[in-house]
């Protein structure tokens, strides 16, 4: 069969993607891409090293990322990802710098990192007081918490699992029971740190649910590369891809109750609106060998009086043109 007449491949632009040797969602990753756009992704050396601030600078080492971009120079892209949030916030915001310049000079096409993609995508959603979920230990995510803070960003609350390795085993129940932990009052949105840790179906339940926007890792890094090239990426109703997801669960209010309903009768000595004080275990990670110890913030509450709903609610007149405080 001649099949000439087909003039072969469509055109793509290309994404380069430098990951550390670990990285095992290569399928989420292109979850985000429209089908004109092909990942070309590269992984760093491996070092025998579990996950920790010690592993995060070694793969985000300016010699590695150089070598890693050349190898990607060969196929030509047009943007450049360093995909790993702890190495790309090990540093602070001075070493996430340093590091997409490096990028930039070694591949000549803009870079960025995972960890600045973070940054441009709260900003993109005017989040400026955050809750954090991370599966590191508390070392690593008080690192994040740190490199967030010099970016103007307070983190309302966090959940962490500490875990060391096996990270891509997450199931999307332990993220969304980390999530729930992490979220209190006082909170913008919610950030899903890791690039190893699966996300994609996760966020626009959360975002339903948390009545919040809700960013992960590798969204952002798709998100922030594509945006560089003039591509908008691709996402099941996230409020940071989609317009309608934006103004969906993300910026309703919670439903209130039916008119005719009778007011649920109050026990003395309680108060049905209270908020419980004591926040839900975090189910362990799935590795056996790690210790999971998991922690939370307590979160930044509202004026007293404000229950948790009152405090959303109060968030989502700020969206639709009230004002922010």
């Amino acid at each position: 069969m001649d099949v000439s007449f087909l003039g072969g491949p469509q055109p793509q632009l290309g994404v380069g993607v430098v990951a550390p040797f670990d990285f095992a969602l290569d399928r989420e990753l292109w979850r985000w891409v429209p089908d004109d756009v092909s990942l070309h992704l590269t992984r760093t050396p491996f070092v025998p090293v579990e996950v920790s601030l010690d592993l995060a600078r070694m793969v985000s080492e300016h010699e590695t990322l150089r070598a890693a971009v050349e190898a990607l120079s060969a196929v030509s892209p047009q943007v450049i990802a360093y995909a790993c949030t702890s190495g790309s916030f090990v540093g602070g915001l001075a070493g996430e710098r340093a590091m997409t310049a490096a990028m930039v000079q070694a591949g000549a096409v803009p870079s960025l990192t995972t960890s600045g993609a973070l940054i441009e995508a709260l900003r993109e959603l005017d989040a400026w007081h955050v809750a954090v979920v991370t599966p590191y230990t508390r070392s690593v995510t008080d690192s994040l918490e740190e490199f967030l803070g010099e970016a103007g960003i307070t983190v309302t609350g966090r959940a962490y699992l500490g875990l060391t390795r096996h990270i891509w085993q997450v199931p999307y129940r332990d993220v969304v029971a980390m999530a729930r932990t992490a979220v209190g009052e006082g909170a913008d949105a919610l950030f899903i740190s890791c690039t190893n840790l699966p996300t994609y179906d996760a966020i626009p339940q959360l975002e339903a649910e948390l009545r919040m926007p809700v960013v992960s890792a590798n969204q952002v890094t798709l998100w922030a590369a594509l945006r560089a090239i003039g591509v908008r990426a691709v996402g099941s109703y996230q409020a940071l891809l989609d317009p309608v997801a934006r103004a969906g669960p993300a910026g309703m209010t919670p439903t209130p109750p039916a008119p005719s309903a009778p007011p649920a009768p109050e026990v003395p000595g309680t108060r049905p609106d209270t908020p419980t004080e004591t926040a839900p275990e975090v189910p362990p990670g799935p590795d056996p060998a790690a210790t999971p110890d998991a922690a939370r913030t307590a979160p930044t509450g509202e004026p007293p009086g404000a229950g948790p709903a009152e405090g959303r609610t109060r968030k989502a007149r700020a969206r639709r043109g009230g004002t922010r405080h």
